[in-house]
């Protein structure tokens, strides 16, 4: 008989009792604050080549109209648009990121809920609760096992995420404990998603479908789908089963009275978030010295900076959403780290070809992963010594509700200057007061 240590269970339990009148205010606001920042780069990317891809091979098979797509007219069925605006929300690596883990909370979890939110009538209340539990589900269960599941090679946005969309659409859905812990189940047989595809289209099917089998193993669940009595901790569950060893005082310390959303960080630049204190450094630098010419550039940071981003040698744009050799190199030429510094013509400007291959990374493990020490020499001899301690956007310097709306704004300007996102951004503010959220995600989507 196989293991059951009560694990999944006692997560479970946790979400079903959990109500939103007992989340702290700030925990609220925050949870505003990353369906802000949800909107703004699913906009920026859902007419991306890679989602407009997913979309037309998903709509050939697509059962109907239920639920909207981010940005754009057409309609899908619900597991179509959860996967979409999944993909949407993180291929440009331009989502949130929870610090301790480097999972991207909110673009697997809030897409789900969305999705669900068309079929069956939510509250702003009840998807906000929703969203924080989720992400509670999924950074817990990345804490356990981190860092060693990333190490691995396992991309914990779309391995974890899984389990936020399912534990999020399950306390949408009204699961009871044994359902939620089925739904759990559900999720952790269908949880995947590979760090080599980082940097190609294939990254944004883990994500996509972290979101679409969330949501898919809540409504099985909620129709009685049964499953396994410990998915997570069982002797072939999920942590063993990729061979770990959870530390489940991480998973389950504080449940209930520290919140884990509200170590969000929110990105100014579209790449990984490691890369972001190297970007601080370099962009502050080049402010101050415009006409220096640069001789070589030696970064150094958290361990997993040289494991996700030391890539000096790209083709692409996807690519060099992970290299921080590019982001280097393309934030010393034009002085900026936008979305036009991550495209293909970027990456193939010979200037930038020619300083990527004069960028050293160095690993310390005395760096926090929003952290960075960067070493500029130039053609006259000197060397210029920069540090961030906290990148712009982390938890502990984070982006204001204002940068987080002039985001979205940017972001809806990219495809439509005269898109007014103004009744968006009202909305997502008094997601409280709302009693149904259905035509959220249509704000998203020009009137002309």
């Amino acid at each position: 008989m196989l293991q059951t240590s009560g694990v999944t269970e006692r997560l479970a339990a946790f979400v079903v009792a959990a109500r939103c009148d007992e989340l702290p205010p700030q925990v609220v606001h925050q949870a505003k604050r990353s369906a802000m920042n949800f909107f703004a780069v699913a906009l920026a990317g859902c007419r991306d080549a890679t989602v407009e891809t997913a979309r037309a091979s998903l709509s050939a098979f697509s059962g109907g109209e239920q639920a909207a797509i981010v940005g754009r007219r057409e309609r899908i069925d619900a597991l179509g648009a959860a996967f979409l605006n999944a993909a949407g929300a993180n291929v440009l690596d331009f989502c949130d990121t929870h610090t301790p883990t480097a999972i991207h909370p909110t673009a697997p979890i809030l897409p789900a809920l969305l999705a669900l939110a068309e079929l069956k009538r939510a509250s702003g209340r009840d998807l906000l609760l929703a969203l924080v539990l989720g992400q509670e589900a999924a950074c817990r269960i990345g804490l356990a096992i981190s860092p060693s599941h990333y190490g691995k090679g396992w991309h914990i946005t779309a391995t974890c995420g899984v389990f936020g969309a399912a534990a999020g659409c399950g306390k949408l859905l009204g699961l009871t404990a044994e359902q939620t812990v089925w739904a759990l189940g559900n999720a952790a047989t269908q949880a995947a998603g590979l760090c080599e595809c980082l940097g190609t289209p294939a990254k944004s099917v883990g994500v996509g479908n972290a979101a679409r089998n969330g949501l898919w193993s809540a409504l099985l669940a909620a129709q009685n789908f049964s499953g396994p009595a410990e998915p997570l901790d069982g002797t072939q569950g999920y942590f063993h089963a990729l061979g770990e060893t959870p530390d489940l005082s991480r998973m389950f310390d504080g449940l209930g009275k520290s919140w884990e959303i509200l170590q969000t960080s929110y990105k100014p630049y579209p790449c990984g978030f490691v890369m972001h204190p190297v970007i601080d450094c370099v962009l502050d630098w080049r402010r101050d010295h415009p006409d220096a010419t640069v001789e070589g550039v030696v970064v150094t940071g958290n361990p997993l900076l040289a494991a996700r981003a030391d890539r000096p040698d790209i083709s692409t744009g996807r690519e060099a959403q992970v290299s921080v050799q590019h982001a280097v190199a393309a934030a010393l030429l034009s002085g900026k780290a936008g979305l036009d510094q991550f495209t293909d013509a970027c990456v193939r400007d010979p200037r930038a070809q020619t300083l990527r291959r004069k960028i050293t990374v160095v690993r310390d493990e005395s760096f926090s992963t929003v952290a960075a020490a960067v070493e500029i020499t130039t053609t006259d001899g000197k060397v210029h010594k920069l540090s961030q301690a906290a990148a712009r956007g982390s938890d502990a310097n984070p982006m204001t509700d204002v940068d987080l709306e002039e985001k979205l704004t940017a972001a809806a300007a990219q495809w439509n200057p005269r898109h007014d996102v103004a009744p968006l951004i009202a909305a997502i503010w008094r997601l409280d007061e709302s009693e149904d959220v259905s035509k959220l995600a249509a704000l998203t989507v020009p009137r002309d």
